[in-house]
């Protein structure tokens, strides 16, 4: 599995440290947020609110460089879209890569 990585955010940032840390914590203050709003839904078995959600996580998952990981949770957001869980795991597996690597940065 790919890991995150701050590349994208490196990038938009250029040499500015405070504009990085700023992304930096954007990212660490709503993850978790937008993390437990869809665990919330999916347990309730709320698949076009879990759709949204996914769809806002994506943001997420791109800003901390994981391309492959975005296709992944493209699908899986359409499969919630047809009432289909398909993807669910490795979804979750993004979500707690994406939670490890935000208690390291």
């Amino acid at each position: 599995m790919e890991q995150p990585n701050l590349s994208y955010i490196n990038q938009l940032s250029g040499n500015d440290k405070a504009f990085k840390d700023k992304l930096i914590g954007v990212v660490k203050r709503e993850f978790p947020e937008e993390k437990a709003i869809y665990v919330k839904n999916i347990s309730a078995n709320n698949y076009k609110e879990a759709a949204e959600n996914v769809h806002k996580l994506k943001h997420k998952i791109s800003i901390l460089g994981l391309e492959k990981s975005y296709a992944v949770a493209d699908d899986y957001e359409n499969n919630l879209l047809e009432q289909n869980t398909s993807g669910k795991a490795e979804f979750d597996a993004i979500l707690q890569a994406i939670t490890d690597y935000l208690t390291t940065i």
